[in-house]
């Protein structure tokens, strides 16, 4: 895939290359599979050869990754409730119902936080942001955090085709090992996260259980009390024989 994107990219120049690495990176976000970091470092390396300005291709690459996460999030918004629950149709076989319901557990666990990981975390992108917009997630609250964590990865990945243009191997290798460095780093927060959320909830439960629970000498002093009351019997009425009517009789 990297030696086609290569060939794909290495002989456009100008308007071409920008609107060709807007493409992919449109495509990829549509989940067709396609390296989104390898090309954004593509982009760079044509910044370093001329063919385009770095500048702009941090815009276009920026740009593009916002237009193709857009359109899955419309998509699911669209056809959140058909798609994932049978296997059918092109976004079927994209969004399948193992990834979707392994994302709506992540939904579940790390809230809408979940789309800003999902940039870092390539195969499962589509998918959540698919699951985003059927899930009912406002878009200006997906585009806020989609878009900040575009905002740190695309113009560092262009530049850092940029940077290490004459050694395009060398940054592949280095994007790739940082991927792995940022996706076991994330995989610690998280289950950090899980095991400290639920070590609280049961210090939570174990407080609430002993405030509920009497203590032995209230307990005590109602048992003292309640032996030591006089019991009051009853009045027992008579009739007198007299004109006094009923009364009480000692």
């Amino acid at each position: 895939m990297q030696e086609f994107l290569t060939n794909l990219l290495g002989s456009t120049h100008g308007v071409l290359a920008y609107l060709t690495v807007f493409g992919i990176l449109v495509a990829c976000g549509l989940g067709v599979p396609l390296p989104e970091d390898i090309s954004l470092i593509l982009g760079g390396f044509l910044a370093h050869k001329g063919a385009a300005s770095l500048a702009g291709m941090m815009l276009i690459g920026f740009g593009g990754i916002l237009v193709g996460d857009s359109l899955i999030f419309l998509a699911g918004r669209r056809l959140g409730s058909k798609v994932g629950r049978s296997p059918t149709g092109f976004l079927a076989r994209v969004v399948t119902p193992e990834k979707r319901a392994r994302v709506e557990g992540l939904f579940a666990l790390h809230g809408q936080k979940i789309v800003m990981i999902a940039r870092f975390l390539p195969g499962v992108r589509a998918v959540t942001y698919f699951t985003a917009g059927s899930a009912g997630m406002s878009y200006a609250r997906f585009i806020f955090w989609d878009g900040l964590a575009a905002l740190l990865s695309a113009p560092f990945f262009v530049w850092l085709g940029f940077h290490f243009g004459d050694k395009l191997d060398y940054a592949i290798d280095r994007m790739k090992e940082g991927q792995l460095v940022v996706v076991g780093g994330l995989v610690v927060v998280g289950l950090g996260a899980f095991l400290w959320r639920k070590r609280l909830g049961a210090l939570r439960a174990e407080a609430l259980k002993a405030a509920v629970k009497p203590s032995s000498l209230s307990a005590h002093l109602l048992t003292g009390m309640a032996s030591e009351a006089p019991s009051a019997s009853a009045p027992v009425f008579e009739k007198s024989s007299g004109s006094e009517g009923l009364r009480i009789r000692e």
